[in-house]
């Protein structure tokens, strides 16, 4: 495992028991498609599941191949825009954006900067809310040898104190991974593993405990099986009682379909169940 951001030392657990799961909205869509001109629009739309209301967005974005400036504007149905600039490598290794967003009709606005800074052995972020506070995050981690390391710690500038820190571990190699991380002042504490034992298989299981909330403990349990080149299905059992299930389906180059089931195992006979269907296309 070769040195990644903080937030992805237990990625491959992450998602296989996150990702593709479509039953959290009851049908989603996502369209993508890029000009002639070299700008990229996604629209992406979806339902909401507790009162069947519609929400998306609109994006664009170009980039200038000679400066490698890139910028990406939304407009949202909440009214709201969003503009993120990327800016280009001044500083060998270093990546720079800035990203505000604008509510007109209230006028509300936010603004923040994002540093990424990476080594083969060394990867560091920050993020600066430069309205809000202003508050600084930053995140850094360590790799080698299949190992990684790292921590995250979040300052309020103003009032001068740590508000949020955190701290994980991770290993991985060939086709395993495990991780253990500490989030919210290292309250939370979750420990995950993940295994491809075949081509067609992945296996991952995650366990959490929030020592401030209960004393017992989280567990996700969550498999997929690639049928073939264009389709898989995933399943994951928690232990709630919650089974999700999932299928999805690439249709043609671009175009793919998704198909997702919760079933609350200890409320059969209510109306606790949830259905999703996803629709992406890509030209």
């Amino acid at each position: 495992m070769s040195v990644v951001a903080y937030s992805d030392i237990a990625k491959k657990p992450n998602d296989l028991l996150n990702r593709d799961f479509f039953h959290l909205a009851p049908a989603s869509l996502d369209v993508k498609t890029k000009a002639d001109n070299g700008v990229t629009f996604t629209a992406r739309g979806k339902s909401s599941p507790k009162d069947g209301s519609i929400s998306g967005a609109l994006e664009a974005k170009y980039t200038d191949a000679k400066s490698n400036i890139a910028l990406t504007q939304s407009w949202s149905t909440n009214n709201t825009i969003d503009t993120k600039f990327e800016l280009p490598p001044y500083i060998p290794n270093l990546k720079t954006d800035v990203a505000t967003s604008f509510v007109p009709s209230s006028g509300a606005t936010g603004a923040k900067l994002n540093l990424t800074y990476k080594q083969p052995l060394f990867m560091s972020r920050a993020f600066v809310d430069l309205l809000k506070g202003p508050t600084f995050t930053t995140d850094f981690s360590f790799g080698k040898a299949g190992i990684v390391a790292g921590g995250e710690v979040a300052y309020d500038v103003p009032g001068g104190r740590v508000t949020n820190y955190a701290a994980g571990i991770g290993y991985g190699a060939g086709n395993f991974a495990v991780a253990l991380t500490a989030a919210k002042k290292l309250s939370i504490i979750s420990a995950a593993y993940y295994t491809k034992p075949t081509p067609a298989v992945e296996v991952g299981a995650k366990a959490t405990l929030d020592s401030k909330s209960t004393a017992q403990v989280a567990l996700e349990v969550g498999a997929k099986y690639t049928i073939d080149s264009t389709s898989s299905a995933k399943v994951k059992i928690s232990n709630t009682g919650l089974v999700s299930l999932s299928y999805l389906q690439s249709l043609t180059k671009g175009v793919k379909v998704g198909f997702g089931a919760a079933v609350d195992t200890q409320r059969l006979a209510e109306p606790a169940h949830k259905l999703g269907f996803s629709f992406s296309f890509e030209a």
